[in-house]
């Protein structure tokens, strides 16, 4: 099967997956608990697809799916150590992880993104020539620079009272889910950029090299990112979590569905900027396509959630079984199983 009926049936394949999922939880376990985990399976994923080209020395010889088995076991045991530690960070070791702590893993996923890939995984891919050492000590510093920025830039001052309350909360700079949503949407931006293939940056070498590049994509993604949330939240006045999910979580997904299953296939023949333009318009369209379909079918899945002030219980449950669900299970079968058995494993 080719690209993009590949793609498109892998992604009918992991969402329907993702929905069952969903479905053997109630709201609170699935806000809790279990999306923390499954945040915490993401940012090795995203390593092991990225740095390690979801291909590293000991699993290279095997075929699929055993490869990808291996890798699926090992991304598990890895969140399995992270989630304890992450909550100890963040949380203070309370469970089910509040919001709080549930921010921090959130985080976590873009901070991965923009060491991996907008850093291209530098310094660490120079000073450990071993591939797999690099990787797990990028993955290592991810977390550093997530309770870094954390306890720098997130405030939680305006939940003083509440019971989700931590004493150990971070008072930085600004109010906490403004911060998360800010960060999230700078990934967004870092997508909007490689939907243009790097485009204009790939016309000056002298920005082509790291960590030139890196400096100069996080910089511009954070401009988009401060762009549309000028737009968005300020100017038009959008709630911060109806923005996140209603422009940012979309345009992510639809984004992952473009350029990672359907392997940027859509539009391969056109030239940027025009490819760059038609990626993002279906990345949108897509993105708030499927927001829908998950969102008709939520009261199904996991019952009737109140959307808004104060809970936001749609609002965390369709970021969460866009994002922090189905995304995995996308990539998984994408990256770790090489779209077995939908694909003929390469010779």
């Amino acid at each position: 099967m080719a690209q993009p009926g590949l793609g498109i049936a892998a992604s009918l394949v992991a969402m329907a997956i993702s929905l069952g999922f969903i479905s053997l939880f109630d709201f609170p376990s699935f806000a809790g608990d279990v999306t923390f985990f499954t945040l915490c399976l993401i940012p090795m994923q995203v390593m092991v697809a990225v740095l390690w080209g979801a291909n590293p020395p000991f699993v290279a010889k095997m075929g699929q799916p055993a490869k990808g088995l291996a890798l699926l076991v090992l991304t598990i045991v890895v969140a399995a150590i992270v989630f304890p530690l992450a909550l100890a960070a963040a949380g203070e070791g309370i469970r089910p992880p509040g919001p709080i702590p549930a921010h921090f893993v959130i985080i976590a996923v873009p901070t991965t993104f923009y060491l991996c890939i907008i850093f291209g995984g530098w310094p660490f891919t120079s000073l450990f020539k071993n591939p797999v050492v690099a990787g797990l000590v990028t993955l290592v510093a991810a977390y550093v620079v997530t309770y870094l920025v954390f306890r720098l830039f997130f405030n939680y001052d305006f939940l003083r009272g509440a019971p989700v309350y931590l004493a150990s909360a971070p008072q930085g700079m600004f109010m906490g889910v403004m911060a998360m949503v800010f960060y999230v949407t700078v990934l967004a931006g870092m997508f909007f950029v490689i939907h243009f293939d790097l485009w204009p940056l790939t016309t000056q070498p002298a920005i082509m090299k790291q960590p030139v590049l890196g400096i100069v994509w996080l910089a511009v993604s954070i401009v988009l990112a401060a762009i549309a949330f000028q737009v968005g939240v300020a100017g038009m006045g959008t709630d911060p979590m109806i923005f996140l999910t209603r422009v940012t979580v979309p345009f992510i997904f639809g984004t992952i569905i473009v350029l990672n299953m359907l392997q940027n296939s859509l539009f391969a023949k056109m030239t940027q900027p025009l490819k760059g333009v038609a990626n993002v318009v279906a990345a949108i369209v897509i993105g708030q396509v499927l927001a829908r379909v998950y969102g008709a079918l939520a009261p199904t899945l996991t019952g009737a959630l109140p959307s808004g002030p104060p809970g936001y219980e749609y609002e965390i449950w369709l970021a969460n079984a866009l994002l922090s669900v189905t995304f995995p299970f996308l990539i998984f079968l994408a990256a770790y199983f090489a779209f077995w058995p939908l694909a003929k494993p390469a010779k």
